[in-house]
């Protein structure tokens, strides 16, 4: 059972059950969308994304909402951005 403050709390569950294969239950990605009100970010080198999401969100564990809105970076858990310096990312407006 799932918080009910989880980003996860409205996805769908996953059971597989292929006969002969071992019972997995789970839960299915999340739909992603990109939200209306995101501002850019030019990154900088050092720059991570919890450091962002610190900066805008005053919450370094809210990463994960700035990671949904830019797939392109695809693996959070980077130590820096740096390879990524220049580019322009998107950072959603904050839910709260």
């Amino acid at each position: 059972m799932l918080d009910a403050r989880s980003r996860y709390r409205n996805a769908r569950a996953y059971v597989s059950g292929e006969a002969g294969r071992p019972v997995f239950a789970g839960t299915r990605p999340r739909d992603i969308r990109t939200r209306e009100g995101a501002l850019e970010h030019t990154l900088q080198k050092g720059e991570r994304l919890d450091l962002l999401a610190r900066e805008y969100y005053g919450d370094s564990r809210l990463w994960w909402r700035i990671l949904d809105a830019n797939p392109q970076l695809f693996f959070g858990g980077t130590a820096t951005l740096d390879a990524l310096a220049g580019s322009v990312i998107l950072i959603p407006g904050n839910e709260r």
